[in-house]
């Protein structure tokens, strides 16, 4: 606010006089000098100013001290209620709101960039990254992994509601999350119906937000390729967090690019999760936990050409096909699925380990088979912070950083800066779906991995993978292995 008051300058007369000259003369030049400072003084009118509204200043006017005091109590009153408005608006989290007065609506996205770079190191990995019969060099490549926006919120009385659309395909779009649920019911707690992860491989489970290395495992992304399938599940947990679970049905066939399943056979899936965090210290606020789960399934397949009895992967890397890959498996009639996991976590450390099996049944004389394979993992923060726990869910949750990253000039001419947080983690990694006549290879590799997290929604990470693919029949050549070395970069952020 600015206020401007009439007023004038005050000029000095400066006379000097001699020792020596008469008194009465000097007495004269002084009551001169009087005369002209009180002409140069411009009186100031204490009542000349008024607060005017649409411009902001202070018009000259004959108003009391009392009115312009009113005046000013007004306009700040008024300023108070834009202020309250706008803080009422910075403070809810949802800014966009939905059509329906009655419903809720919140955006929320991620943004992954990759880069990867392919080192073939021995072996015929051109054959092993092959499609349609024809060998292909893998090629590196720069690029989205992820380009997610979508919306959630609730509806009234008990329901909620989830789309969520993955944008990094460019014109092959498709969805990820996208369901209509219920809450707060008697026994079932969450009920949600829709395309949603399927609840078996904690690495699966737990948001690519969160997780520590750029890709999943062998075991865990073969076993449950892109995670969502349509389904009805239910979601609940105990009263002291101890316990969570999740169990539900599917149909084993991704529609994200669908949007439908069509066939004669539903080709369902029966499949659960129990998991419990046998350890928690709240004292600490999570520092310190450890949790057990176990999983399961038990899935139909059709003996035609829609059979979902197939379990491929890429090399733990982005890479353009799947270098494990049974192809589809021939007179399968179901298989059955069995999953073991666990994590300790002390402080800045934490240790994460899973192992699945898989049997498949087949009819018409062929030979059952049997798949699996597990991973473990380490991980450090160099900067002290720990791995969040959702008990809620049983998966890992935000990292916040002690300290952001950032870097500002001070106005002494040096620079000081914040460094976020740093963790370093290695990982080794084992799957065999070789077995009977089927040969899809047995992958084995190691992972090292370093996280820089800037703040709780932005991070860089790089993975440095030495592995190897062997005992794979591809287009009929038995026996092709391959071992290579791969260097992955991603910068992403979450909103």
């Amino acid at each position: 606010m600015a206020f401007s008051i009439a007023g004038a300058g005050i000029c000095g007369v400066s006379n000097q006089t001699d020792a020596n000259e008469p008194a009465a003369l000097t007495q004269a030049l002084d009551m001169a000098a009087s005369n002209q400072l009180s002409q140069n003084i411009i009186p100031v009118n204490h009542n000349a100013a008024i607060w005017d509204e649409g411009t902001e200043v202070a018009l000259e006017a004959d108003v009391a001290i009392e009115d312009q005091f009113l005046a000013m109590q007004e306009r700040l009153a008024a300023m108070e209620v834009e202020l309250e408005e706008v803080a009422e608006e910075a403070g809810d989290k949802s800014i966009v709101h939905s059509g329906s007065s009655k419903s809720t609506m919140k955006v929320g996205g991620r943004v992954h960039v990759d880069a990867w770079g392919f080192d073939p190191t021995g072996g015929d990995v051109p054959r092993l990254n092959s499609k349609d019969g024809v060998s292909k060099d893998p090629q590196n490549r720069i690029g989205f992994r992820r380009l997610r926006f979508g919306v959630k919120g609730s509806i009234r009385d008990n329901m909620n509601y989830k789309i969520e659309m993955e944008l990094a395909g460019g014109n092959k779009s498709e969805f990820r999350d996208a369901y209509l649920g219920w809450t707060d019911l008697p026994v079932l707690q969450t009920l949600l119906l829709g395309n949603q992860k399927r609840p078996y491989g904690l690495d699966h489970l737990n948001s690519s937000r969160y997780n520590v290395f750029l890709e999943r495992p062998f075991v865990i992304e073969a076993n449950n390729q892109d995670a969502r399938r349509l389904g009805l599940a239910s979601y609940g947990y105990s009263d002291n967090l101890r316990w969570n679970w999740r169990y539900g049905v599917w149909n084993q066939q991704n529609v994200q690019g669908l949007g439908n399943y069509v066939g004669d056979h539903l080709q369902l899936e029966v499949a659960g999760r129990l998991a419990s965090t046998l350890w928690y210290d709240d004292i600490s606020g999570g520092r310190g936990y450890m949790h057990l789960a176990i999983s399961g399934a038990h899935a139909d397949t059709a003996q035609n050409e829609t059979n979902e009895a197939e379990f491929r992967t890429r090399p733990e890397a982005r890479s353009s096909n799947r270098w494990i890959n049974t192809n589809q498996i021939e007179h399968s009639d179901y298989y059955d699925l069995l999953g073991l996991e666990t994590v300790v976590n002390v402080g800045p450390v934490q240790f994460v380990g899973e192992y699945q099996s898989v049997w498949v049944n087949r009819d018409f004389g062929a030979e059952d088979a049997n798949f699996n394979g597990g991973y473990f993992y380490v991980s450090y923060f160099l900067t002290g912070e720990h791995m969040p726990w959702d008990r809620k869910s049983g998966t890992l949750a935000r990292i916040v950083p002690f300290q952001n990253f950032w870097m500002v000039n001070r106005c002494d001419g040096c620079r000081e800066a914040g460094w976020g947080a740093w963790q370093i983690a290695a990982r080794y990694s084992k799957a065999d779906y070789s077995d009977a006549d089927i040969f899809g290879g047995v992958g084995e590799s190691f992972t090292f991995g370093l996280n820089w997290y800037w703040n709780a929604n932005a991070r860089m990470q790089f993975n440095y993978i030495n592995g190897k693919i062997t005992d794979r029949t591809v287009d009929g050549t038995p026996d092709v292995f391959g071992d290579y070395d791969i260097y992955g970069v991603r910068w992403m952020v979450d909103f």
